[in-house]
């Protein structure tokens, strides 16, 4: 495997995310993240580094057929199938949510990190639901 996590989440939790990267740096534990992977963003054309709200809508407006969306797609799953554990950031997204399913019909190890809205028997694929960070941190040191 050439991650030991794939880090899934919602792109309008963009800061969340990032700042959660920061502990897998801080640890230096190996992870893909869809928000870092700046080469398919720039094969794609898109950019990410303004408002994130008006990206997503663009981003949603596009074509399902489309390059820039094959481009993702294609980017994120080979992240995903090089992973050997994924961490779900919530709240999370259809994507993110499908990326879980995939990870765990895989037999990766899933775990997530943030409050759930209700209760859905579907989230016993996690592993662990980490609160928080802090939670998150303490897990990692161990990793």
């Amino acid at each position: 495997m050439k991650y030991e996590f794939f880090i899934a989440g919602r792109t309008r939790n963009r800061d969340n995310i990032l700042k959660l990267c920061e502990l897998f740096d801080k640890y230096n534990i190996s992870y893909y993240c869809f928000l870092k992977n700046d080469e398919s963003h720039q094969e794609a054309g898109l950019d990410l580094s303004g408002d994130i709200n008006k990206f997503q809508d663009s981003f949603e407006s596009l074509d399902l057929n489309s390059d820039q969306v094959r481009i993702i797609f294609e980017n994120d799953l080979n992240g995903l199938n090089e992973s050997k554990n994924l961490l779900l950031v919530l709240p999370a997204g259809k994507s993110a949510h499908i990326e879980s399913g995939i990870a765990y019909g895989q037999g990766k190890t899933c775990y997530a990190i943030g409050e759930y809205d209700a209760t859905d028997s579907l989230y016993r694929i996690f592993k662990s639901i980490f609160k928080d960070e802090k939670e998150l941190e303490e897990f990692l040191k161990n990793y």
